[in-house]
């Protein structure tokens, strides 16, 4: 089981792609962040986000989880509005 919430039927292959890409990171701490971002984002990003988002999840588990807790700073080619929108997503979602 993924932990997905959302279906991936209704979306392109790109999207389904990355979809399931975010549910299997490979720590369940990044399954959580960048799976929920995508249950709920993944739908309504444009194109220029989804290369974004295909760049960063490319990032390793370890460094990518301590920019997203800000433990670290992320490097400069990831530190765009996508990355804060996640950063603030993961803020909100854990407020729940």
């Amino acid at each position: 089981m993924t932990g997905s919430t959302r279906s991936s039927g209704g979306l392109d292959e790109r999207r389904r792609r990355l979809l399931f890409r975010c549910w299997h990171r490979g720590t369940r701490e990044m399954d959580l962040i960048l799976g929920r971002f995508a249950d709920a984002e993944i739908a309504g990003l444009t194109d220029n986000e989804l290369a974004q988002f295909e760049r960063l999840i490319e990032v390793p588990d370890p460094d990518l989880y301590a920019a997203l807790t800000g433990d670290t700073l992320p490097a400069p080619e990831y530190a765009n509005a996508l990355f804060a929108r996640i950063k603030w997503f993961r803020a909100v979602d854990q407020a729940r």
